[in-house]
């Protein structure tokens, strides 16, 4: 048999080939675009054309009401990669005056021994950003709030400027050299979660993220537990909220563990 005779219009399965196979295509179209889009509970549609271009990922602006705004503060500090990065030495002197009422809780040279975080060689924008949030309400702590609401925007300003400068020291470390969990390093990709050093040091850093390295365990262990609750709501766009959830408590606690085992890297911020 030519090629010619089976593409002709008078081969009789030629025809009924031509036909089944458009009509599947028209059938699919139907269902996929407009049945199951209309199909969807708590979902309308003015039109079959804004069902089909919502099936086909075109979005639509369906009503021109306000967006639901959140029924807690969220954090609105803006963090870039230079941030803070070239602080003046009258800015890094009026810090080292503020940071004598912090020595209670964060060490008098930056180094908690009562299981706040340690400050010292923190990343300035860091520090700046928890300080901001606390003084808007997006972080709320018994203790840090009352004193962040009595800093002006120079006071918080300086204060991240004589921390960032403060070489990191070393705390106590009971178990140095611990061999880095899977989590820290690879993450769990099958889960969402993004390696920790990624964002938190030793492998990259991301603007905002604090240093860990060197923190305590109970410290980060409670923070990784109030973003998988929902008690701490200021991480941006709920990364940090996204990650906690889908951690297990034996990752959270290997996390914790791993970072308060090593020794931070000593390191002088430079104010040039």
């Amino acid at each position: 048999m030519s090629a010619e005779s089976v593409f002709s219009l008078r081969n009789r399965w030629f025809i009924t080939a031509v036909g089944i196979t458009a009509g599947l295509f028209l059938l699919t179209a139907v269902v996929g675009l407009i049945v199951l889009p209309y199909a969807q509970r708590d979902v309308t549609f003015t039109s079959i054309w804004d069902a089909i271009c919502s099936a086909a990922g075109v979005p639509q602006v369906r009503s021109s009401a306000a967006p639901v705004q959140p029924d807690f503060k969220v954090s609105t500090v803006v963090v870039t990669a230079s941030m803070l990065g070239q602080p003046s030495q009258e800015s890094i002197g009026r810090g080292a005056t503020l940071a004598q009422q912090c020595a209670i809780c964060h060490g008098p040279v930056g180094v908690s021994r009562a299981d706040s975080p340690n400050l010292a060689g923190q990343y300035a924008s860091a520090i700046y950003k928890q300080l901001k949030d606390f003084t808007s309400g997006a972080r709320v702590n018994a203790i840090m709030t009352p004193f962040a609401v009595s800093l002006s925007e120079q006071d918080m300003v300086d204060l991240s400027a004589y921390y960032a400068y403060l070489p990191r020291l070393p705390a106590y470390h009971p178990e140095q050299g611990k061999p880095a969990p899977r989590i820290v390093v690879n993450g769990a990709p099958m889960r969402n979660i993004a390696a920790c050093g990624s964002c938190h040091g030793a492998l990259d850093n991301k603007a905002g993220s604090p240093w860990l390295e060197g923190q305590s365990a109970a410290y980060i262990r409670t923070q990784l537990q109030a973003f998988a609750s929902g008690a701490r709501r200021n991480d941006i766009s709920q990364q940090m909220r996204n990650i906690a959830r889908q951690m297990t408590p034996e990752e959270i606690d290997e996390v914790a563990q791993y970072y308060a085992s090593q020794p931070p890297q000593s390191r002088r911020a430079s104010s040039e």
